[in-house]
């Protein structure tokens, strides 16, 4: 049955709500979606890890949920907020309603709330803290809990949402996973790769589709956990590089961009999200965090080297300052149109690009989906990619 909850932000304001799924007492970031569609892709992408996220479109739940629309392995959310929640799904794929997917899952999700409130107050104010509660009622005791913690600054969430082990990825699932204690060998990673292009993908919180999609290009993938050495990944001998989307404060996560350093200049490497805020850090830029962040798939990018503009799918609170990348040798490919912050960086001189948004996005648009066929590319010739956009 809905219990009565109750949503307080570290500023004081208060929300009240109702329970469509779980009860208890969550703490986390609270931010804002503007997709109309993908509630179960956005429930387990493991960049929300540590984050409430509210649905600004109004109805949520019609089309259920199924096994083949997920990102990850798990629901990555802290707790799911919605305007109205529909408990009678109708698509012929679904196998549970979202209620069910949620409870099984043990991730609380509510409705009443007054969305369009909270997405304002947020956009005003900047994504701040909260506490949602079903057990404390009491607005005072919310709000200070609210207020209590770090927040999502200088938190490496990358270690929670990596893979613990090495493995293989095959078509659309998990292959064959590296027994514990065994080493990471030429011979695990790319036994079958055969003429296929090799590619160790660099797991920060990777998203399904991006496997889906390099797999898609003929790629042989090997997935490996966010800290393993440069000198483990060049001992693999692999044709590229990718550098995964991922959760929490990108200047937190300093053991990935000393690997990046390291592979720099030895191997093509392509990095999406926190993959690019990586490569940005390894170019000698630094990141700073957005007051509400980009999160939905209707944002205009424009590509610098050909003067279109992309309509993207994003999911990031942190940013690449353009301002501290001075070394000449790098140029800005990609800027968003709404507010001029960085989406795309490229090297002139070495095989090394990426971009802030998400190419791979599903349900979204695909108008990027021409990337992942510029890294086939980069990785075929050995040159920058700003030969390719020239």
């Amino acid at each position: 049955m809905a219990r009565k909850a109750l949503l307080a932000l570290e500023d004081g304001s208060l929300f009240p709500c109702r329970t469509f799924a779980g009860s208890g007492e969550v703490k986390a970031e609270v931010c804002f979606n503007t997709s109309m569609t993908g509630y179960q892709e956005v429930l387990t992408d493991p960049s929300y890890k540590g984050q409430m996220v509210t649905m600004t479109y109004p109805l949520i739940g019609n089309y259920g949920v199924n096994q083949e629309d997920v990102e990850s392995v798990a629901v990555q959310v802290s707790a799911f907020l919605v305007k109205e929640y529909c408990p009678l799904p109708s698509n012929f794929r679904a196998t549970a309603s979202l209620a069910q997917y949620l409870e099984e899952a043990g991730v609380m999700g509510v409705e009443a709330l007054d969305t369009r409130m909270l997405t304002k107050h947020l956009r005003t104010k900047g994504a701040m803290q909260a506490v949602l509660s079903t057990e404390d009622l009491d607005p005072e005791s919310l709000v200070k809990k609210a207020g209590q913690g770090p927040g999502m600054v200088g938190v490496d969430l990358v270690q929670e949402v990596s893979c613990a082990r090495p493995y293989i990825w095959e078509e659309n699932r998990i292959g064959e996973v590296l027994a514990p204690g065994e080493k990471l060998t030429r011979e695990f990673a790319f036994k079958d790769a055969g003429t296929k292009p090799k590619v160790v993908v660099i797991d920060c919180g990777v998203k399904f589709n991006i496997l889906r999609r390099l797999t898609h290009r003929d790629f042989h993938l090997v997935v490996v956990p966010a800290k393993t050495r440069a000198e483990e990944i060049l001992a693999l001998e692999p044709d590229g590089v990718f550098l995964s989307n991922g959760p929490g404060d990108p200047a937190a996560v300093t053991y990935v961009v000393e690997t990046v350093k390291q592979l720099m200049g030895k191997t093509p490497i392509f990095g999406i999200c926190l993959g690019h805020q990586m490569i940005g850090q390894a170019l000698g830029g630094s990141t700073f965090k957005l007051k509400f962040g980009h999160r939905g798939a209707n944002q205009p990018v424009k590509d610098l080297a050909t003067g279109k503009v992309e309509i993207t799918s994003q999911n990031h609170g942190f940013c690449v300052d353009a301002k501290t990348i001075t070394d000449p040798d790098v140029m800005v490919s990609h800027l968003n149109l709404n507010d001029h912050t960085l989406e795309g960086l490229c090297h002139k001189e070495l095989p090394v690009f990426c971009v802030q948004y998400h190419p791979e996005a599903s349900p979204g648009p695909h108008d990027s989906d021409y990337l992942f066929d510029r890294f086939r590319k980069m990785m075929r010739t050995g040159k920058p990619p700003v030969v390719d956009a020239a």
